[in-house]
This record gives C-alpha cells, sequence and structure tokens, in this order.
C-alpha cells in the first residue's frame, strides 16, 4: 500500500518542480523582452545621434562619412561587432571592418599621367651603381619628387611590389634590406 501511496506524490512533485520551472522560465523569458527592448530603443536612440552628428559634421567640413552603416537591422545588433563585420565581408558587402575608419587620401595623391610609386622606385634604382634601402630611396624620391608626399611605407611597399614581379632584387645585409634591378635574363644561346 506504501507503493502507491508514494507515487501520486512522487508524480505530485515532479509535477509542482516542473510548473516551478516553467514559471521560472516565463520570469526570465519576460525580463529578457523587456532588456531586450531597453537594449533596442537604446540603439534606435544611438543611430539617430549618429545621423544628427554625421550631417554635422559634414556642415563643418569634418572627416569624410563612412562607407558603410553598421548594425543597421536588429537581428545584427545582437551579434558581437568583431562577427558582423566578418559576416559582411564574407557575403560581399562594402563595409568598414570592425568599425575601423577608411584610411585617409593624402592630399598629394597621383595625378593622370603621373608615374606610380613602383615606376618612381623602379626608374631611381636603375640608375644607381649599388642597391639601396627603402629609406635612401624614399628621401632620393622625395627631393626628386617635392610635389608628392612621399612616405617610407609606401616607398617599401612600392619596392616589394617590385620584388613579387621580378623587376627587383632584395637583398639583406644583418636586419637591413637593400634593393636593387633585377639582373638581367640572359636567353639561352643555341650553341
Amino acid at each position: 500500500m506504501s507503493v502507491n501511496l508514494s507515487v501520486p506524490s512522487v508524480t505530485a512533485d515532479y509535477a509542482q518542480r516542473v510548473a516551478d520551472d516553467l514559471s521560472a522560465n516565463r520570469g526570465e523569458q519576460e525580463r529578457v523582452r523587456s532588456e531586450l527592448d531597453r537594449l533596442q530603443d537604446e540603439l534606435v536612440r544611438l543611430e539617430e545621434s549618429e545621423q544628427v552628428l554625421t550631417k554635422m559634421q559634414d556642415v563643418l567640413g569634418g572627416a569624410p562619412k563612412q562607407t558603410a552603416k553598421q548594425g543597421k537591422s536588429r537581428k545584427t545588433a545582437a551579434v558581437p561587432a568583431a562577427r558582423r563585420s566578418n559576416a559582411k565581408t564574407a557575403a560581399g558587402k562594402p563595409g568598414a571592418a570592425g568599425g575601423r575608419k577608411a584610411p585617409k587620401k593624402s592630399a598629394s595623391t597621383k595625378k593622370p599621367g603621373e608615374a606610380t610609386w613602383l615606376e618612381l622606385t623602379t626608374a631611381y634604382l636603375g640608375g644607381q651603381a649599388e642597391p639601396r634601402s627603402a629609406a635612401e630611396v624614399s628621401a632620393s624620391l622625395t627631393e626628386a619628387h617635392p610635389e608628392r608626399a612621399v612616405q617610407v611605407t609606401v616607398v617599401r611597399n612600392a619596392l616589394e611590389q617590385g620584388v613579387a614581379q621580378g623587376l627587383l632584387e632584395r637583398s639583406k645585409q644583418g636586419r637591413s634590406v637593400f634593393y636593387s634591378p633585377a639582373a638581367a635574363v640572359s636567353a639561352p644561346s643555341d650553341s
């Protein structure tokens, strides 16, 4: 008889526990929904504030606008910024990855008809008797082309591009890297 009495009490205990868990679950859902609503309202206020600030920046002649708005849909707002920016890139959508600003263009960008940095660096090195470092090349290009903003990193990238294309050769001496024109490859002779 004790077995028959314990079965209904165990069932009742489980039923009560499930009812309590269900009630707690629904309460937690309601709390999360209200927090989500609050965050969505805050996001809308921030987006509106961004629009106002962007317009003010345009009027004042500030920095250029970003090319893509981040977090436009409410679903993307729930995803951390790093994954969201990767998803945009993977989908082929243009955007500033991770909220980074686009690099500023220098005032003295290449004009139509001007030589590229690769052309300038290879021409300079072609007239040199010995290899030169990126710093030496950029210093010489600064003297030769005062109208263009010469940056060592841009010159180094152009030099590395020349190496990749087989126009230039790279040599290391200790921790220093030197560049020179690629040696002319002689055509195999038929003897």
